[in-house]
């Protein structure tokens, strides 16, 4: 089950919106579907890195050209100890068994957040991965890690004042334009489909300057069973909504 976004209206039947561009993902339900198994909430974060292979595949057969998946959240810290560790064993495993195959397939990495309260080893497999897969062309594949949307403002903030203090005595200023490019996405386009797995119906502190116009959709599947079906149904639920951008529907229709 999915829900309508709050900011636009669904609806064009004739199906004429384009495929999402940039697609964002919050991964959610690993635990609850091992637990549904009987099985060690890790048992279910290990098949959730399966859930990722396909979702990236598919991403790719569906034209979509950045894909941002949030694997860890600044919140997740407060996870048992066992659990986080556990995490940061799959994340540096999946780094180095995954990036041949990102490297063959033309998928540029890139990982995104406060990089610095992970272990050295960690970081210099992300900067090994981001290296290795720089020159790539295709997907962009982000991956949120040690992440929140307010983190990413407050950053950029900092950042800003920091490297133009003069702004503060213009009229004005800072204005969105100045504070965008040093947002964590400053690249990137803004989302155009938001996912969510799980059966929760919010977005919990991910892209939160991003996704103002982002169309949303919730499903009840835990992140390991998503896959190129589950993909498939929901661009096919984005390219029948309207998006309208504080227009009106006669004047998207117009052009």
């Amino acid at each position: 089950m999915h829900s309508e976004p709050a900011v636009v209206a669904s609806g064009d039947p004739a199906g004429q919106v384009p495929g999402p561009r940039h697609v964002a993902i919050v991964m959610d339900g690993n635990g609850r579907w091992a637990q549904r198994r009987h099985l060690p909430r890790v048992a279910g974060h290990a098949k959730g890195v399966e859930a990722v292979r396909r979702t990236v595949e598919a991403a790719v057969r569906h034209d979509v050209e950045y894909l941002t998946l949030f694997a860890f959240s600044s919140e997740n810290w407060q996870r048992p100890a066992e659990e986080v560790s556990v995490l940061m064993r799959l994340f540096m495993t999946a780094l180095q068994k995954e990036i041949a195959q990102l490297r063959a397939n033309g998928i540029r990495l890139r990982v995104v957040g406060d990089l610095s309260r992970f272990d050295p080893k960690l970081q210099r497999l992300i900067e090994q991965a981001e290296s290795r897969t720089a020159h790539n062309t295709g997907l962009l594949l982000t991956v949120a890690a040690n992440y929140g949307g307010r983190w990413d403002i407050m950053n950029a903030v900092r950042t800003l004042l920091r490297e133009r203090p003069d702004l503060i005595h213009q009229p004005g200023h800072p204005d969105e334009a100045d504070l965008a490019p040093f947002l964590a996405l400053a690249d990137t386009p803004e989302p155009d489909l938001f996912i969510r797995t799980g059966g929760e119906q919010r977005i919990s502190n991910f892209l939160l300057w991003q996704m103002a116009y982002t169309e949303l959709y919730f499903t009840d599947l835990f992140w390991p069973d998503f896959g190129a079906s589950a993909l498939a149904e929901a661009i096919a639920d984005f390219r029948r909504r309207e998006r309208r951008f504080g227009r009106t529907g006669a004047q998207v229709a117009s052009g």
